[in-house]
């Protein structure tokens, strides 16, 4: 996957979208006004990959951000209440003459993927506009080999295709044909991409609704990183205004960023054997300990890694909104949050029948208009190596959007209980990576963090958030 040291190294900067939900019904959705097109602005950057990929010279770019509301969707009875509230969205350029997509940036899946359906209300792309496009059949080594990852197995349709489907924790869905087109990021030459053209896509939640489809950014043969040989990736996402930078490639975070401390390293898990519950090809971490305040939760050890089946991994995902422990581990950390914000003055809602998102159960009321009080305990993440992501402040409750009880507003902890999604997983989400430099080094097979203002480091690279 990597490609010799000696090349030149691949920088493009991005920014990250985030798209912030109002609540409304499904048939209230209207299509956002067509993107402006990008500011560019160019610097010189060197960027190389295998002779399939990119190569020679081109330029750092930079997208505008904006911040969009969007209309939330109704749950059906048979669906899972959980879903993400926002997402963080990049766009590219796909097909000949290029379609700009706007996509959901995933760490926790490997399929990229477009919907294709030109009947959709949805954004989508239009494979019949691009000559470059191209399905592929059945005997292709990317249906027969390559596809070996993805959750569910590759498939032949009626026409002899590679069908391809995917699922996720939410109830969202897609399926249609595994496919080949030209993408094209930055100024660097067209890239042949392997990836899914999905006639159908279920969501369920609003924002996702309103992007093209995702970027598949994990570890897999047909994850994004894989075929554009990426060694490195890194984000920082600011919690003021609900915007952030991307990296892909270049140097190591803090020569680039002196305004970023030296980021500590945890290594990836890896299990060579195949297990029902572990994910191989996740950025997945081990979790060593949960600390509240200055308390480390009395977390048995057994509880934190994954058993016998592969249940109980920690994943980084940045396509997941918030945090998820498995049952023991969220059950500490509740009753010593519960403990410590009583004797601050926060009110728990005290209602057993309401679970936020079905996975949010830790709720609290607060006078509507004011603000959480302040001295919440900090949440401390501990992982191997001495790698830590700290939670604090507001990143701690999250405002329930149109549930309120007389005069107040009803605020959840942002932990959910992963056994009532139910996950058979520890999940670090996007919202606790606020203001945090999120780095993943593929080639040394490693994730670091490193706390940061993300607005003030995206400055120090030119760009106004």
């Amino acid at each position: 996957m990597a490609t010799s040291s000696s090349h030149p190294t691949l920088l493009l900067l991005l920014l990250l979208m985030l798209l912030v939900v109002v609540s409304k019904p499904l048939h209230a959705l209207s299509l956002p006004p067509k993107t402006a097109k990008a500011l560019i602005t160019t610097t010189t950057s060197t960027i190389s990959s295998k002779s399939s990929g990119i190569s020679k010279q081109s330029s750092t770019l930079i997208l505008p951000l904006k911040k969009q509301a969007v209309a939330a969707t109704r749950k059906g009875p048979n669906k899972l209440l959980f879903h993400h509230n926002v997402s963080l969205t990049v766009t590219l350029s796909v097909g000949t003459p290029p379609q700009n997509v706007s996509l959901v940036l995933d760490t926790g899946s490997e399929l990229t993927w477009l919907r294709c359906n030109s009947s959709s209300a949805s954004p989508h792309f239009r494979p019949s506009a691009s000559a470059s496009y191209s399905s592929l059949p059945c005997s292709s080594p990317f249906c027969t080999s390559r596809a070996r990852d993805l959750p569910v197995p590759a498939a032949c349709d009626s026409s002899r295709r590679c069908h391809v489907s995917i699922s996720y924790a939410d109830a969202s869905s897609s399926e249609g044909s595994l496919s080949t087109d030209a993408f094209l990021v930055g100024q660097s030459p067209p890239l042949p991409t392997v990836f899914g053209c999905m006639d159908s896509a279920y969501s369920s939640s609003g924002e996702d609704a309103l992007t093209a489809g995702f970027l598949g950014m994990n570890r897999g043969a047909l994850s994004f990183p894989t075929q554009s040989d990426i060694r490195k990736f890194s984000y920082c996402i600011s919690d003021i205004d609900s915007s952030g930078v991307l990296l892909i490639g270049g140097e190591s975070s803090p020569s680039l960023l002196p305004l970023v401390p030296p980021l500590n390293y945890t290594p990836l898990v890896e299990i060579s054997l195949p297990l029902p519950y572990f994910d191989r090809v996740a950025y997945s971490v081990q979790l060593e300990g949960i600390h509240v305040g200055d308390t480390l939760l009395p977390i048995p050890k057994s509880v934190l890694v994954p058993d016998h089946t592969g249940a109980g991994q920690t994943m980084v995902d940045s396509g997941t909104q918030f945090t998820f422990l498995l049952g023991p581990a969220y059950a500490a950390l509740k009753s010593e949050f519960l403990r410590r914000t009583g004797r601050a003055g926060l009110r728990a809602l005290g209602d057993p029948d309401f679970v936020f998102q079905g996975a949010f159960d830790a709720c609290f009321l607060v006078r509507e208009g004011a603000a959480p009080p302040r001295g919440l305990p900090e949440v401390r993440l501990a992982f191997r190596g001495g790698a830590e992501v700290r939670v604090a402040g507001e990143r701690l409750l999250y405002r329930a959007p149109g549930e309120r009880r007389g005069p107040d507003g009803v605020w959840c902890l942002t932990f959910g209980n992963s056994d009532l999604v139910p996950m058979e997983a520890y999940v670090i989400g996007h919202h606790h990576q606020q203001n945090v430099w999120v780095e993943y080094d593929l080639e040394n097979r490693r994730v670091g963090f490193a706390p940061v203002q993300c607005d003030l480091a995206s400055r120090r690279l030119g760009l106004d958030l």
